[in-house]
Order: structure tokens, then C-alpha cells, then sequence
């Protein structure tokens, strides 16, 4: 016989309380171990790998499954015809879970000014309100699936080859809202963005997989660090937490695109956090994951698109003469469409010679 008990909703609630406080002591400890150790790498390839999930559930997926690189629910594999496999462990991370609750509250009125009963009593009202919450849910990486393959951007043919590197150098050109020139720029500066002109000066004769990631480090401090963005931030960053924001982020989209950038010392990415609380590096963490994940999406959607165009242009040039459009020069051989206007033009001609047109017919037009 059933335990009734093993269904009580208030069991339940209150063992998924539990697992949610479990998960944000998990990950307040997980945020400390990055920050004071050698994970700080292990997170920005994370970000890498997943930069449509938060912060809090790529240090939770992390955690609990570091080769990690592609994860979805259960439905979103089986919308991509992908299964999880039998006996697999879900990966638990937080989803949101809002809900909406009556209260009671003040009323007021149009000018926002409390609204009195006779007896001088503030007056009462009902509302409805949305209360933000979460809940914890599993997720699955793709090695924990099977099906159909998955389409994977190839990101190392991109980075292997001239064609590649000029078709990223001009993505990055068309998504990055401030111009960018090359220049001789003295001493070890491989780069700078120019706050006061909001330009960006790239160094002259660097190696491709150098001037990509220049440019994106570049970028980072352009879409942070302008006037107009600091504005808008109450956070006073000192020039070490730029520094760190700008190549965190370049480090992650020059990952996502094959480019090895592990050379460069990750030590001084984390000396400006010691001093800092779980909060703050949160924030920051969050403020890299989605300037890397922005410009990944947007860089992605360009280079697809570059590749659309680049197999309607071989299509044309291998069919130019199966198409159905006028040539742009005259040619020698005659266009498909020059050739079916000369064989309607004939048609009609016939046609007029053997049929009256009916006069009340073309009165009646």
C-alpha cells in the first residue's frame, strides 16, 4: 500500500525549501572557491561553453558536472529529438517559479495622494502582485543523451584560416558599435579603447588569434567602461576591476571561437576580489557572463549569416543560367527569362492571328 504522506504538499514544499537553501549555500561557497583559486578559469569556460544560463546555474551545473558543455530539460532534448538516457542523473539548478498572491495595501489616488473614509481611517484595497521565486528543477548535459546530432557552429575552421579569421574580423567590425582602426602604437600596449573619442585603436603586424582577442578585450571596456556606461553605474570600478571584466570577457568569446588565449596569466584576474564580499563578486560575475554572452550571440548570428550568403553566392555563380532573373550585362548566351518572354511574345503573336477579339466583350472592358 501507498504512504499517503509521501504526497503531502506541504512535505514537498518544504523538502524543496530545503534543497534551494542547500543550492544558495553550495553556491556562496562556490563563488568564494572561484575567486581564491585556480576555478576562475574552470568558470570563464564555462561561460564559455553555456552563456545562455545565469551565473548561479553555471557555477551549480560546475559543480556538479565539470565536462559539462551543452545542457537542456528533458522536453528541450526531446524538441531537438534527442533522449535521455536510461539511469542518467539530472543535473539540479534553480528556474524561476513566480507566483501571484492577494494583499491587502493602502489605496491611493490619481495624484498618488492616500484616500480617506469618513472617519478619517486610510481606505483599503486588494491587489494582485507577482511574487519573484525559484524552484529546483534538473537539466541534462548532451554526453547524458542520444538521437539525432546536433548542429555545432564550427568555430575552429573559422579560426584555422585567413577566410576564417576575415570573416570573424569583420563580424566583430559590424557588431561592435564603435569604430575600430589599426594603428603603430609605441610600447607593449597591444591596444586601447579611447574613452574620450569612443574609438578603438587595435596595434599594428599582431597574429590573428592576438588582434581578435585585442579587439573583443577592447570592445569589453567600450560596452563597461564608457563615459555613458559608468554613468549608468553605481559601482566606482577601480582600473584592476576593468582590467578584469575586459579580459574575463575576451578570454570567454575568443574560448567560444577555438581561440586559445590560456597563455595570458590568470593570476591577476582574481587580486582585486580578496577584499570583496559574495554579493559583489556575484555582480561582477554576472556583469562578464552577460557582456560575453552578448557579444557570442550577436557574433554568432553574423558569421550564420555571412554563411548564408556565401552558399547564395556559390548557388548563383554555379546556376546563373538556370535562374529566372534578367543578366546584369549583356552575354552571348541568352537568360532562361529572355528566352520564355521571346516564346510568350511568339505565342501571343499566333494567337492574335487565329482569334477576333468579341467587340461587346471589349466594350464591356
Amino acid at each position: 500500500m501507498t504512504d499517503n504522506k509521501e504526497f503531502d504538499p506541504k512535505v514537498l514544499m518544504q523538502m524543496r525549501k530545503e534543497e534551494l537553501e542547500g543550492m544558495m549555500g553550495t553556491l556562496e561557497q562556490g563563488v568564494k572557491d572561484i575567486f581564491n583559486s585556480d576555478k576562475y578559469k574552470d568558470y570563464l569556460n564555462f561561460c564559455a561553453k553555456l552563456p545562455r544560463y545565469s551565473v548561479n546555474n553555471q557555477i551549480l551545473i560546475m559543480l556538479q558536472r565539470p565536462d559539462a558543455t551543452m545542457c537542456q530539460s528533458f522536453s528541450g532534448w526531446k524538441d531537438m529529438n534527442r533522449f535521455v538516457k536510461k539511469g542518467e542523473k539530472g543535473i539540479r539548478i534553480m528556474a524561476p517559479a513566480p507566483f501571484k498572491k492577494e494583499v491587502e495595501q493602502d489605496k491611493f489616488d490619481e495624484d498618488g495622494h492616500p484616500v480617506f473614509d469618513a472617519n478619517g481611517d486610510p481606505v483599503k484595497e486588494t491587489k494582485e502582485i507577482t511574487v519573484n521565486a525559484f524552484k529546483p528543477v534538473s537539466t541534462f548535459d548532451i554526453s547524458q543523451t542520444e538521437g539525432d546530432p546536433i548542429p555545432v557552429f564550427c568555430a575552429e575552421e573559422l579560426t584555422s584560416s585567413v577566410e576564417g579569421y576575415d570573416q570573424i574580423f569583420e563580424a566583430l567590425k559590424s557588431t561592435i558599435p564603435v569604430p575600430i582602426t589599426f594603428e603603430n602604437i609605441k610600447g607593449d600596449a597591444k591596444g586601447f579603447y579611447h574613452i574620450e573619442d569612443n574609438r578603438i585603436a587595435i596595434k599594428e603586424g599582431m597574429s590573428q588569434a592576438q588582434t581578435v582577442k585585442t579587439i573583443i578585450h577592447e570592445a569589453a571596456h567600450a560596452a563597461l567602461h564608457s563615459k555613458d556606461a559608468m554613468s549608468r553605474s553605481e559601482d566606482k570600478k577601480t582600473r584592476n576591476q576593468k582590467e578584469t571584466e575586459a579580459e574575463s570577457v575576451a578570454y570567454i568569446v575568443c574560448k567560444r571561437f577555438g581561440i586559445d588565449t590560456s597563455d595570458y596569466s590568470f593570476g591577476y584576474l582574481a587580486t582585486w576580489s580578496g577584499d570583496k564580499d559574495v554579493p559583489e563578486l556575484k555582480s561582477s560575475l554576472e556583469t562578464i557572463r552577460k557582456t560575453a554572452s552578448d557579444m557570442i550571440i550577436k557574433l554568432e548570428d553574423k558569421l550564420k549569416e555571412t554563411e548564408v550568403i556565401k552558399d547564395v553566392d556559390k548557388f548563383m555563380e554555379a546556376h546563373e543560367e538556370e535562374l529566372p532573373f534578367d543578366d546584369p550585362e549583356p552575354s552571348e548566351k541568352p537568360s532562361v527569362l529572355k528566352q520564355l518572354k521571346e516564346e510568350k511574345a511568339k505565342s501571343e503573336k499566333t494567337k492574335s492571328k487565329k482569334r477576333t477579339p468579341d467587340k461587346s466583350m471589349e466594350a464591356a472592358i
